[in-house]
């Protein structure tokens, strides 16, 4: 209590560990408090995209798809161990259809009535045309054409689709993207705070006292990026406020890898929605998402069968072969807290965020909205609106600073797996390339002077060592047996029951509190 904070931010995901990393980095003195783990929410169920948002665009959303198209590449800069180029390829048809209230929508029935509805392959490649050009594109490759007929690509589609347009965008491993941000945060002197629960919040002598169910704090400002729970936190502050989220469900499936490459399909439905079908950690592809609205934040999120069958039915118009329910593997959901602009269909709520500033004493800052690939620009807004109350903060800084383990460049990730493996001979190619995508430099501090696999203490199974399980723990935040094999790894996907059941009992037995 003696301790003032500069900034307390409550809320453990993509966007309170990006303004947590951001203010620290400035030289503030920052407290993050999240009730659960890292990632816990909605910034581990994503479809772990970098991406501008193509479909944003009849949506006329053109500020946000620019500067989402921008950060795409700062990010992949930052990151490139756990983010990585990855190509989308868009069968076209003649049955393609627009979201029937979309502005692009309305605008060609107006002017172009014969088309009713449809969406031409022409429409699709000057939107394309545009998403290439208004970023700044560097680093990706452009838009292509492709023959589905002769390009492998085809292989596992219908033959009735013969054509296609491949574009870039980047994929990431969102719950990673949280756990780094929280690492560098900490770094910068920041007190990260997991399984800490805020219990009300007030303004006291131009400070927020904070109570938690672990102590109580002071800070000269407060941040709200609780996500789908930020209305809650406002009530428990007391401020009053007009915004408001709607909370959309977003499904996904995972089933045994439909392809024999590495790119992703971007698929239209005669609905006008579209569903990425994406390359999955080695052996699976992730198929979503849905938009279904869900009305508590406090229900956990699943899929539900009427989403499963969605997922299905809608794929399976692409497919040769097609999937059943008992190609599933795993699925799962996240609720995204989208502003609420008052769309009447969940798909087109806006994903632009809001930031709210309370300045009434003591100030506090809300978040509403926002997609991940605007985290890292959401953190700098945040702290220019804050800037007044902190005159000698320092500037901007996070733009292509390299979270941990992502100093190096992009055009190396591969040469650098290959010397991971190099180094450490005793690792499978599997074992080293998901080592490298996960921790990037940080690999070889987690392997140590190791000769053989059994330096590394116990195997686990599945890859997962006693140093890496140790590792989470100590430098990731780790506590539980979901935090490590769902959100710092996805090895429960790949992991016996007996496995599982063994981490679970090293982690309850060998690194408990004393």
């Amino acid at each position: 209590m003696d301790d003032i904070y500069d900034l307390f931010v409550i809320g453990g995901g993509v966007n309170g560990c990006g303004i947590a990393r951001d203010a620290a980095g400035r030289g503030l003195r920052v407290a993050l408090a999240e009730k659960g783990d890292l990632a816990g929410a909605t910034s581990s169920a994503s479809t772990k995209l970098f991406h501008g948002g193509l479909r944003y665009l009849e949506y006329f959303e053109f500020r946000l798809v620019r500067e989402a198209l921008i950060e795409r590449e700062h990010l992949l800069a930052a990151m490139p161990h756990i983010a990585w180029p990855m190509r989308f390829v868009l069968p076209l048809s003649r049955d393609m259809r627009f979201e029937g209230e979309t502005p692009t929508s309305r605008l060609l029935s107006r002017v172009m009535p014969w088309l009713k509805g449809r969406r031409p392959d022409w429409i699709i490649r000057m939107g394309l045309f545009l998403y290439d050009h208004m970023g700044g594109r560097k680093m990706l490759p452009p838009t292509r054409s492709l023959s589905l007929a002769e390009d492998p690509a085809g292989d596992a589609l219908q033959p009735q689709f013969a054509r296609a347009f491949e574009y870039s965008d980047v994929w990431v491993q969102d719950s990673r993207l949280v756990v780094l941000n929280a690492r560098d945060a900490q770094a910068r002197g920041a007190q990260i705070m997991v399984g800490t629960r805020v219990l009300s919040a007030r303004r006291a002598d131009d400070l927020w006292v904070i109570e938690t169910d672990q102590g109580t704090y002071r800070a000269r400002a407060l941040v709200n990026a609780a996500g789908p729970w930020v209305r809650q936190v406002l009530g428990q502050t007391g401020v009053r406020s007009a915004a408001r989220v709607r909370l959309v469900r977003g499904s996904h499936i995972l089933v045994p890898r439909i392809a024999d490459h590495d790119r992703c399909y971007f698929l239209q439905g005669p609905d006008g929605r579209i569903i990425f079908a994406i390359p999955f950690e080695q052996d699976f592809t992730m198929i979503g998402t849905t938009d279904m609205d869900h009305e508590d934040p406090d229900t956990p999120p699943t899929l539900t069968g009427a989403e499963r069958d969605y997922l299905l039915e809608f794929i399976n118009r692409y497919l040769a072969k097609p999937l059943t329910e008992n190609d599933i593997i795993h699925s799962f959901a996240g609720v995204r807290p989208l502003y609420d602009d008052g769309a009447s269909a969940a798909q087109a709520a806006t994903r632009d965020y809001v930031l709210e500033l309370d300045s009434d004493g003591a100030p506090l800052l809300s978040v509403f909205g926002g997609k991940i690939t605007t985290y890292r620009k959401l953190a700098e807004h945040a702290l220019e609106k804050l800037a007044p109350s902190f005159p000698r903060m320092s500037g901007a800084w996070t733009a292509r600073a390299p979270l941990p383990g992502g100093d190096f460049p992009v055009a190396q990730a591969a040469s650098r797996t290959d010397a991971l493996r190099a180094d450490y001979p005793f690792l499978s190619a599997r074992d080293a390339q998901r080592m490298f995508r996960a921790y990037g430099t940080d690999a070889s501090g987690i392997l140590g002077d190791a000769k053989t696999r059994a330096d590394l203490g116990r195997d686990f199974g599945a890859g997962l060592s006693e140093a890496e399980l140790r590792w989470m723990v100590t430098h990731e935040f780790a506590r539980t047996t979901e935090d490590v094999l769902w959100r710092r790894s996805k090895l429960g996907l790949v992991m016996t029951p007996e496995q599982i059941e063994g981490v679970a009992k090293f982690l309850s037995e060998r690194l408990a509190p004393a």
